[in-house]
């Protein structure tokens, strides 16, 4: 699959007719102490990817942080439950993960989220939520649609294969113990999307050494949820492997300029990038 190709078809013109509810809304939940730059890098890159209204239920005390960075989310304590439901009630997607933590607390906001999310919404895993739902060997979920983003570490917390063990095969295999058309953006130095259930292995090819540092998982769990909202000529996988391209592409062309690559730099470039393939 030429991966530029299907940026192209992925990425059209916007319907004249839009409005914001038209690329949907999406609820990031993370960011807890000490973690909270993590789920401000997944805002960031939701709202730079087009999401239509991003909500993001973390600290309040990280909330003026997140609101400098980005005025365009909306924001509030992660500890108001009822406000939490409402939100995820109303979401189109729920994405959990980035800055959660590793506790009971983590653990009791997985749970909620997955006793209240709804078989019509998009479902992202990333980061310690990943952990979690590990803990419990829990490979069915309530939503149809879901979405696993780990690094190889979490990955052979999921799946039980050792990082060295971990193939295309492998990982595909592991994949099918899980619910039917469970997505897997499998993140290492060659990362793959995969998915069982029509079969389909796409590696990246894409992105470099520039990119291992903190807060690049974020961000492309951000660029995920913002291209998983949009674009519903494609399948979701398409709109998932399109963001991880795209993530790496970006990283790619900033390396010819820079030592290293910030998640943040990436961000800057999604919106210019997107309208770059949208236009050629």
């Amino acid at each position: 699959m030429d991966l530029q190709e299907l940026c192209r078809q992925v990425i059209q013109e916007r319907p004249r007719n839009s409005h914001k509810g038209t690329f949907g809304r999406a609820l990031l939940i993370g960011g807890l102490y000490p973690y909270g730059g993590a789920i401000i890098m997944t805002a960031l890159a939701t709202v730079n990817s087009g999401a239509g209204l991003v909500t993001v239920a973390t600290e309040k005390e990280n909330i003026p942080a997140l609101h400098s960075h980005l005025p365009e989310a909306m924001a509030f304590s992660v500890d108001d439950k009822d406000l939490l439901l409402a939100n995820i009630k109303h979401a189109d997607l729920v994405l959990i993960g980035p800055g959660l933590g590793d506790n009971s607390r983590a653990e009791n906001l997985v749970d909620l989220v997955l006793e209240n999310v709804s078989e019509k919404q998009i479902l992202v895993l990333d980061g310690s939520a990943l952990t979690l739902i590990a803990k419990q060997n829990r490979k069915i979920f309530p939503c149809k649609q879901v979405i696993l983003t780990p690094h190889q570490k979490e990955w052979e917390r999921l799946s039980a294969i050792p990082i060295d063990r971990q193939t295309s095969q492998t990982n595909l295999t592991a994949l099918r113990e899980f619910q039917e058309h469970t997505i897997l953006v499998a993140k290492s130095f060659m990362t793959q999307v995969l998915q069982a259930d029509p079969e389909q292995i796409t590696p990246i090819k894409a992105g470099g050494p520039y990119q291992a540092t903190g807060g690049m998982g974020d961000t492309l769990a951000g660029m995920v949820a913002g291209f998983a909202l949009q674009f519903p000529h494609v399948g979701l996988y398409d709109r998932v492997v399109t963001a991880t391209y795209l993530h790496s592409y970006i990283a790619d062309q900033l390396a010819q300029q820079f030592y290293l690559v910030k998640p943040t730099d990436i961000s800057k470039e999604i919106q210019k990038m997107m309208k770059n393939f949208q236009t050629n």
